[in-house]
């Protein structure tokens, strides 16, 4: 989620055809039986479960100026609440969500809405099911964790993307010393590598990164399935996220008895053996939020395919229409044994 004001990305293309995460051709042998080793005797936990008010309640309303420099207000609980961007539906689902109803000026601030967990980890298993995600022009939603000491303590974005991407993005941010390294397996994943130097500064915050090659990942193709589930672990051997349709989603995490060496090659994986987990990750608080243009939708505005400019877009409500997240629920394990 934080990107240098002097880093332009390119609007990240669609690679391969929709499906392909999920095709067993794609699941290396080698790959599966190192998930299996290292988790075959691990088992699970709930420590915390958040859902309905849970997320008004027991995260915090970020208030400050957006720190990534976007056409943001973002509101607090009350504010958010009462103009009608943060409430439970009647089914338990939780809505976040940017204003799609007030005239703002070209280059304006529009309200929205970023919230991050009181509580903090330093690792485990964690399962996110979102019904539907922000997307459109201008827009930049994120799922993600940090530490407060950034990027000394670490990032994991989990979700991520701008405008109308079609795919989604996993990256890590960290101090010094951290890389997916030359001996990286790109058969143990099924997304393409962005970039492998984790670390971050002010010249360059690109982080180590994934692109999922499937559009069921990110945006309108995530929610037109009804969503998904998002599942990252986060050990001492690395740290490794899953991604799962609405119609694939393991039983075993249906259950809350979830068993990651059954879900097969994840979708991104930073392993251990060049990164020092535990001395770059520690005391995350997990965060929701959607911002417009600033540092990484504002430089890739111009090659997304939306029209105009990304101030223009800030003025247009109806950009906002499909700016919300519905949030079955967070769920976090801690390993019992």
């Amino acid at each position: 989620m934080r990107w240098s004001t002097t880093l332009v990305l390119p609007f990240l293309p669609l690679t391969v055809l929709a499906g392909k995460f999920n095709d067993p051709a794609l699941r290396s042998r080698h790959a599966r039986h190192a998930i299996q080793a290292r988790t075959n005797s691990t088992k699970f936990a709930i420590a915390d479960y958040y859902q309905g008010e849970s997320f008004l309640n027991e995260w915090d309303f970020f208030t400050d100026a957006d720190p990534t420099n976007g056409n943001v207000n973002y509101q607090s609980q009350a504010q958010a609440v009462q103009k009608g961007l943060a409430f439970v539906q009647a089914d338990g689902t939780t809505v976040l969500k940017v204003d799609n109803f007030t005239n703002v000026a070209v280059g304006g601030n529009r309200d929205s809405v970023r919230i991050s967990s009181q509580k903090t980890y330093n690792g485990g298993l964690f399962i996110a099911d979102f019904w539907s995600m922000p997307h459109g022009c201008s827009v930049w939603p994120a799922y993600w964790s940090v530490g407060p000491n950034w990027p000394s303590q670490g990032e994991i974005d989990v979700l991520e993307g701008v405008h109308e991407q079609p795919t989604n993005q996993y990256t890590l941010h960290t101090s010094e010393g951290c890389e997916l390294g030359n001996s990286f397996n790109t058969k143990s994943v099924l997304s393409t590598i962005i970039s492998d130097n984790c670390a971050s500064s002010g010249s360059d915050n690109r982080g180590c990164a994934f692109s999922d090659p499937s559009t069921e990942s990110y945006g309108h193709g995530f929610n037109i399935l009804a969503g998904g589930v998002f599942a990252h672990l986060w050990d001492s051997t690395g740290i490794y996220i899953w991604r799962f349709t609405r119609a694939a989603i393991p039983a075993d995490i249906t259950a809350q008895n979830p068993d990651p060496s059954t879900w097969g090659t994840p979708a991104a994986s930073f392993p251990a053996s060049n990164c020092d987990i535990a001395s770059h990750f520690s005391e995350h608080s997990l965060v929701l939020d959607t911002t417009i243009c600033g540092d990484f939708a504002g430089p890739t505005y111009a090659a997304s395919g939306c029209a105009g400019t990304c101030a223009q877009a800030v003025a247009n409500s109806t950009n906002f229409d499909f700016a919300k997240w519905e949030i079955n629920y967070i769920a976090v394990y801690n390993p019992t044994n």
